[in-house]
């Protein structure tokens, strides 16, 4: 990457690796908070001194440290400091609402030194979409900068009759401020020692101040919570030094991106573009960790829950149970120049919703979540066959009715994303495959857990209204030529085409005929389809397949991590854990091993490595979730605590012979296993501790 990135909470900052926001540069960089840019310059220069970077790393995730040191300095022939003789450090992390910095300088002369430090800073409190330059808008006016005695005060009155304010405190006091943004110190460092500086910079909306902590007590803090969301997940250590990585490194981008609004903690999409509440994103993503955090998903569905669509509302496409696609905050939203407030068109989060709490209840047995949820899960079950299913085909469908809203609302939502064979694009209103997947999914699933409820009307309606699905489904959507299905029905049923890795996702949901699941699963791990490192998006025999493309034809670790999940459910283990070892050996050519929202869809043989995907968000949470996925698969649990079982069905893929798994939280309790593959490469399962008053079934 070439960006460093801190996020905790709502607060994040966006650096170059020299830990700057450079001022002369006009970029996406920034301290952002609440969608709002409220730092868009923050320079460190020393007088006199030119700073080369040695080193910068944000892998831990919630403490960046950067190391820089000077080149040489001359006055006139003489060396008056040699090179590498001053060590900076920098060292920053984001607590409670308050981005923190220590900067320390290391003199490894023997002479004392006296340097002066600047600091520029400045800020133009843009909406996170007026950087990017996808909107213009209402503009307010920004406030003269005010000196204090440990800083400066930058302000900004919003159109939106909101207050902004950056509040930059810096110790020992400057020796000069200016209202141009300049902050000038002066620090003497003795021979072989240190000093340091510390800066603290506090987003202040409506006058409302963030409480400041002393630096060590903040850090002490931060890194304790990342003890506790470790204590309370799945600890996985195998014989793959690789696979160990990937799942440390998904834990940590798991911890940074969780938000809470409120009902409890919900992972964001991604930063820095989708570092806001995304419903499908979160959805997924909850979905990804019920076998490593089941609290995530809990935290998620109460969320989604208190912003379902509740009214009829073109503007946003808005109807009653509708989940949400995504909120965002800022002027624009307050100015209703946009339609994200929430914005609802996503043709997927809802039957998304109904399966993430049919497969929380199966993980844990809350069924008194199941009872706070009911109204939500009824609302989303009337929406599914009312607004989701317009013309009462069968089938659920998208169609944009926002002026600013999104063309095309499944899971690849960039315009060109549905296209027929010709290469002509597909014309709303469009019936996804997966979206019928979900659509299943849910239905069946749900159909338990209102059996539960005493709902049996319900409950009944629900299996009757799936197996029609089944059924003409299999019938409308089946591509003989091609012995593959259907990406989508278009405006005219027609079938659109295309061979892409949507119909992936309905081997998890289970839509599939028994022969339909195993053709797809052939054509899925044809050479036109799988890389060597992963699913693509689209066949390379489609006409508008583009290795580089966004949606035809690259590679998204998430989409691969549900193709996984069904393959391992199917019966088709050995495909499975192929996918796994293919994803496993592209992280390990990512930074930090982690795997990036997508990447180039170059087959291996063409290329040595992964090829990045230019902005591809890193960390984001479903690609993180992969990990999790892989995890499940290889054990191969399916939980059911209503009914008192566990059940496993273990394998490994190649590179794993040895896997040790403890503190799954299912239920009220944990358990531990073992998972070992002997030299004919059978894997066994050994259930070391079980403390879930369950009982444990090899399947």
């Amino acid at each position: 990457m070439d960006y460093r990135v801190l996020k905790e909470n709502d607060l994040f900052i966006l650096t170059d690796k020299e830990g700057n926001i450079p001022a002369k540069e006009k970029t996406e960089l920034g301290l952002y908070s609440q969608d709002t840019r409220f730092l868009s310059t923050y320079q460190l220069e020393l007088e006199g001194i030119d700073l080369i970077l040695l080193s910068s790393r944000a892998d831990q995730n919630y403490v960046g440290t950067i190391r820089l040191t000077n080149t040489e300095v001359k006055n006139g022939d003489e060396i008056v400091l040699w090179r590498e003789s001053l060590g900076v450090q920098r060292k920053r992390f984001i607590y409670n609402g308050v981005f923190y910095e220590r900067i320390t300088f290391e003199n490894h002369n023997n002479f004392p030194l006296t340097l002066r430090p600047k600091l520029t800073v400045g800020a133009d409190y843009n909406h996170m979409f007026v950087v990017r330059g996808y909107l213009g808008g209402k503009r307010g006016e920004l406030q003269a900068p005010v000196v204090t005695k440990e800083g400066l005060v930058l302000g900004y009155q919003g159109s939106d009759s909101i207050s902004r304010q950056t509040v930059i405190q810096v110790t020992p006091s400057p020796r000069f401020v200016s209202d141009q943004g300049e902050l000038k110190l002066e620090v003497h460092v003795e021979p072989e020692r240190e000093a340091s500086i510390n800066v603290v910079i506090s987003p202040v909306v409506n006058e409302q101040v963030p409480e400041l902590v002393p630096f060590e007590q903040a850090l002490e803090a931060l890194e304790a919570s990342y003890g506790e969301w470790r204590k309370n997940s799945t600890k996985a250590v195998s014989d793959s030094e690789l696979f160990n990585k990937v799942y440390e490194r998904s834990l940590l981008d798991i911890r940074a991106l969780l938000t809470d609004l409120g009902e409890g903690c919900f992972p964001v999409a991604g930063i820095p573009w989708y570092a806001v509440p995304f419903g499908r994103d979160s959805l997924i993503t909850a979905i990804q960790l019920l076998s490593v955090n089941p609290d995530i998903a809990k935290g998620t569905l109460k969320t989604l829950a208190k912003y379902q669509g509740r009214e009829v509302n073109a503007w946003r496409d808005e109807q009653p149970g509708k989940i949400l696609h995504e909120i965002r905050f800022g002027e624009p939203a307050n100015n209703h120049d946009i339609p994200h407030t929430p914005y609802y068109g996503t043709i997927d989060a809802t039957p998304l919703f109904l399966v993430l709490a049919a497969e929380y209840y199966r993980w844990t047995g809350d069924r008194e979540l199941m009872k706070e949820l009911l109204p939500h899960l009824k609302a989303g079950i009337r929406w599914i066959n009312e607004y989701g299913d317009r013309d009462q085909d069968g089938f659920v469908e998208y169609y944009q009715e926002s002026s600013k809203g999104i063309a095309n609302q499944g899971w690849k939502d960039s315009g060109d994303s549905v296209v027929h064979k010709n290469g002509e694009l597909a014309k709303a209103p469009i019936a996804l495959a997966e979206v019928q997947g979900y659509v299943y999914d849910a239905k069946m699933k749900l159909a338990d857990v209102m059996d539960d409820l005493e709902e049996h009307e319900l409950a009944a309606q629900l299996r009757q209204e799936a197996a029609a699905l089944k059924q003409s489904f299999a019938e409308r959507f089946w591509l003989e030529e091609e012995q593959f299905v259907a990406i989508a029905l278009d405006v005219d049923k027609n079938k659109v085409e295309s061979v892409t890795s949507n119909p992936g996702h309905c081997l998890w949901s289970n839509l599939l005929t028994e022969e339909q699941a195993a053709k797809v699963v052939k054509r899925l791990m044809e050479p036109d389809m799988f890389s060597g490192y992963g699913i693509r998006t689209m066949s390379t025999t489609s006409t508008r397949y583009n290795p580089m493309s966004y949606h035809d034809g690259s590679i998204w670790p998430h989409d691969n991590s549900l193709i996984v999940l069904g393959m391992k459910q199917l019966g088709y283990a050995r495909e499975a854990m192929d996918v796994v070892q293919a994803l496993l050996e592209a992280a390990s050519h990512f930074e930090y091993h982690r795997l990036p929202e997508l990447f180039c869809g170059y087959a291996r043989e063409e290329e040595p490595y992964p090829v990045d995907y230019p902005v591809a968000c890193s960390p984001q949470a479903w690609a993180a979730g992969t990990a999790f996925v892989m995890l499940q698969t290889m054990l191969g649990i399916q939980p059911d605590v209503p009914r008192g079982l566990i059940r496993f069905s273990p394998s490994l893929p190649p590179s794993i012979n040895r896997l040790k798994v403890t503190d799954i939280r299912v239920g009220q309790g944990t358990l531990d296993v073992l998972l070992l593959k002997d030299e004919e490469g059978q894997v066994t399962l050994t259930v070391l501790k079980n403390e879930t008053g369950l009982q444990v079934v090899m399947i």
